[in-house]
């Protein structure tokens, strides 16, 4: 490793070049707004690429989710309708429609707004009272109610998660 260096001192007395110094401020103001600039976009990037991962997360949390509850909720109805044992379809259906709805409200965090967040949690409150209807043994009127609306807000939640991989 070497150290290279001056050898040689200069004399003299250090003063400003008055006729450069406006262009070399005006120069340093350009660069500073280029570079707050860039910061400011590279921020921006940042939190849309956040936001972007938050909401495909809690999407493919209902897409993956809400498809058990749907299968386990048909095999209950399926068995109400005398094609199974109605008690051993109940705890699956009840189970995934809640699992379901714990892991959607858990992955929905403060990047998720407006509509979409609205349709999630639309989702999972006709998701809790679906498996509350199963679990009380609701009329079939009371029954089916709910399972429209867990349909409802499922396809709902569903087509907003589809725009956002547009």
């Amino acid at each position: 490793m070497g150290v290279i260096g001056c050898t040689v001192m200069t004399g003299g007395t250090a003063t400003p070049n008055a006729a450069d110094a406006p262009v070399f401020r005006t120069s340093m103001s350009r660069s500073a707004s280029a570079s707050a600039a860039t910061s400011s976009a590279l921020a921006a990037e940042r939190a849309a690429t956040s936001t972007t991962k938050a909401i495909h997360a809690v999407c493919e949390t209902l897409a993956t989710g809400s498809a058990d509850a749907v299968s386990a909720v048909n095999t209950y109805v399926s068995a109400v309708n005398g094609d199974g044992d109605v008690e051993a379809a109940k705890k699956p259906a009840v189970d995934a429609l809640n699992n379901s709805a714990d892991n959607v409200e858990k992955t929905l965090s403060d990047p998720v707004t407006g509509d979409l967040r609205d349709a999630l949690t639309a989702w999972v409150t006709a998701s809790r009272a679906t498996a509350t209807a199963i679990t009380t043994d609701a009329a079939p009127a009371d029954f089916n109610t709910a399972v429209d609306q867990v349909n409802t807000t499922r396809k709902r939640a569903l087509e907003l998660c589809d725009a956002t991989y547009r």
